[in-house]
């Protein structure tokens, strides 16, 4: 049996609570945002460019409901440790469409999406020890292995 891979957190303290507080956003606003995908939008009666926007993703379907359940999972997630490892890989899209959302369009709300992505981005360094064996050539034990289970069915 080959020896057991040792997975550490990089900056384990910083780590924690950079975690716990973008599980807080997370869970936070994928519950808000579910809320505006059942009850609309809040806007006024003339919208601005961000508005409208709002107005025609909703006027669309857009899977808006989805999109926050997805974050409420993954900010749940985010809180225990066993789990966070797969939550910051599933907050990723998120948080690089925010990037991108704020960057290109909404410049208002950088002070939000920023934060957002460096947190996303900071945790997927420091929980690259987790995704390291994805990356990695298979070792022999591995490759024996999985052609011994093959040929056990």
């Amino acid at each position: 049996m080959p020896p057991l891979e040792r997975r550490n957190v990089r900056l384990p303290r910083l780590a924690l609570v950079v975690r716990l507080l973008f599980a807080i956003f997370l869970f936070g606003t994928g519950i808000m945002t579910m809320g505006f995908a059942t009850r609309g939008y809040p806007v006024g009666d003339a919208p601005d460019e961000v508005g409208q926007v709002m107005i025609a993703i909703e006027k669309t379907g857009y899977l808006i409901f989805w999109v926050g359940f997805f974050k409420t999972v993954a900010g749940g997630l985010m809180f225990f440790p066993r789990t966070a490892p797969l939550a910051v890989l599933m907050s990723l899209p998120y948080a690089f469409n925010i990037l991108l959302y704020v960057t290109f369009f909404a410049h208002q709300y950088l002070v939000i999406g920023l934060p957002d992505f460096a947190a996303s981005a900071f945790l997927l360094y420091c929980y690259f020890d987790w995704y390291r064996p994805v990356f990695s050539r298979p070792t022999p034990a591995s490759i024996r292995d999985s052609h011994g289970a093959e040929n056990a069915l």
